[in-house]
């Protein structure tokens, strides 16, 4: 535990790389608000790797860039269990919450799968897996967080689940008017196939307000789903590691995904007024957004240039897995939302 003067020294070393950070996260919300369909957390991202790619960064910001990346990162994660309720799961029904979950499995294995096919490395698969089957950004961060992922590979997973995520906001629709699916059916194949909580409400929207209900609904679903998808992988990684070096064991769940779960129960309680839910919900962007401007800083272009375009390829094929997994399973899910 540090004492009261090791902490005064570390928050001053930390100081100058949040105040980075925070500037960068600044600039991403105003290209938010002047572009809406741009998220303020691939802004923040993008941004950070720019500065760290064009040396932009002193070094005296490493500190509280390293910080962000990783303690504010499982603030974020924690915050976001406040958005999610069992609640709202609970309106799928027995057969809507198998489907859910046949498109998580399918999507995450399959996409491994296909990354070991690719000959991409295990790491990137696994964020990329967790990424498309899961909740895009957030998702990627977790497992980032509770695997001690490498910088690169997350990056590289998160560039994935936005681009495609944001090409389904304008493809879906316009499949959805082809297959003639109603503004239900859409909605929950929306919100079982896009990645990013955002992503899915922009693609319902654009099909049918009627669809919201129901695509929120079912990404609620899948969002809850990552608490035990990260547990699982936190501890098998924490295991492998204490087996390599011999050291004592450590508690098999990450006291962040805890903290999610305990904030996923206070919001189904039903006790937090709807300010707090806003104000817990622009915290999460905050915390999120100062993390990606750590990860995006740690990344060198030129390192990723060596993995060609197979990790395009692996987006591209993973995206096609999702869709067409999640076209068919919904069919299970009764229409009584």
């Amino acid at each position: 535990m540090l004492s009261g003067a090791q902490a005064v020294q570390r928050s001053r070393a930390n100081l100058p790389g949040l105040l980075l950070a925070a500037t960068v996260v600044s600039v991403g919300f105003l290209i938010n608000h002047q572009w809406a369909n741009v998220s303020p957390l691939t802004a923040s991202l993008v941004l950070g790797a720019i500065l760290g790619n064009a040396s932009l960064v002193p070094s005296v910001a490493d500190n509280g860039l390293r910080f962000a990346s990783r303690s504010l990162l499982r603030l974020g994660i924690i915050v976001l269990g406040f958005q999610l309720s069992f609640s709202e799961v609970a309106h799928l029904g027995g057969k809507g919450f198998i489907a859910v979950i046949a498109v998580v499995v399918i999507t995450f294995f399959g996409t491994q799968f296909i990354a070991k096919l690719l000959g991409v490395s295990p790491g990137l698969g696994l964020l990329t897996a967790t990424g498309y089957s899961i909740c895009g950004v957030s998702a990627v961060s977790a497992m980032t967080g509770a695997v001690d992922g490498d910088e690169e590979d997350a990056t590289y997973a998160i560039a994935l689940v936005t681009m495609f995520g944001s090409i389904a906001i304008f493809a879906l629709p316009v499949l959805g008017h082809f297959f003639n699916m109603g503004n239900t059916r859409f909605g929950m194949w929306a919100g079982s196939s896009v990645h990013d909580v955002a992503q899915v409400v922009a693609t319902a929207t654009a099909y049918s307000k009627d669809s919201l209900s129901g695509a929120v609904i079912v990404k609620l679903t899948r969002v809850v789903l990552l608490a035990p998808l990260v547990a699982f992988y936190a501890y098998r990684h924490r295991r492998g590691n204490a087996q390599a070096s011999h050291a004592p064991k450590t508690s098999p769940l990450p006291m962040f995904i805890v903290l999610f779960l305990v904030a996923v129960c206070v919001r189904t309680t039903g006790v937090l007024p709807a300010r707090a839910l806003a104000d817990f919900k622009n915290f999460e962007k905050a915390c999120l957004a100062l993390a990606l401007v750590g990860l995006g800083a740690g990344v060198r272009v030129a390192k990723l240039r060596v993995l060609g375009a197979r990790p395009i390829l692996l987006g591209l094929f993973s995206w096609g897995l999702v869709l067409f997994t999640s076209y068919f399973t919904i069919r299970l899910i009764p229409l009584n939302l």
